[in-house]
């Protein structure tokens, strides 16, 4: 039963880092549910810190998921629309391109809510979607970090 359990873990952790790239899945979710199967397979009996600490990450993990979009998009001369464009494009993208969806959709539809719905000019919105694409870049590079010192923390703690 410990391997098994292992192995759920295990799964959880892999797709946490899986949802870095794939936003439709809840990566933080997935990381937690990890330490949660620990729990449940060998024991919740952890330190307390730990548990403060790994919830205090999950918090950062859903805030800088969509600080970093909008402030890439904001710090490029961007609009709400351009924001929302990069959202909705970020989640359709890789299911109509699934190779370079995830990051043509970001600045597809960023530049797209930005020609359309906030009337800005050409120029204004590819500088809008290449703003969404880095602020989508740096969003990745973030949430892996912290998720790689939630990890370290558990493996030191277990």
């Amino acid at each position: 039963m410990d391997v098994f359990g292992w192995i759920l873990i295990g799964l959880c952790f892999v797709i946490a880092f899986v949802g870095l790239v794939y936003p439709i899945i809840p990566s933080a979710i997935f990381l937690f549910g990890g330490f949660l199967l620990y729990g449940v397979f060998f024991t919740f009996d952890l330190p307390w810190w730990f548990w403060v600490a790994e919830v205090m990450f999950l918090l950062l993990l859903f805030g800088a998921d969509m600080m970093s979009n909008a402030f890439g998009v904001k710090k490029f001369g961007g609009s709400k629309a351009g924001i929302w464009g990069s959202t909705i494009g970020l989640l359709i993208g890789p299911f109509v391109i699934p190779a370079f969806g995830i990051l043509i959709g970001p600045f597809a539809g960023a530049v797209i809510a930005e020609l359309l719905i906030s009337r800005s000019g050409f120029k204004q919105s590819i500088r809008t979607g290449i703003g969404s694409l880095i602020g989508f870049l740096t969003s990745v590079v973030t949430k892996g970090a912290i998720q790689v010192v939630m990890l370290i923390i558990f493996f030191l703690v277990v």
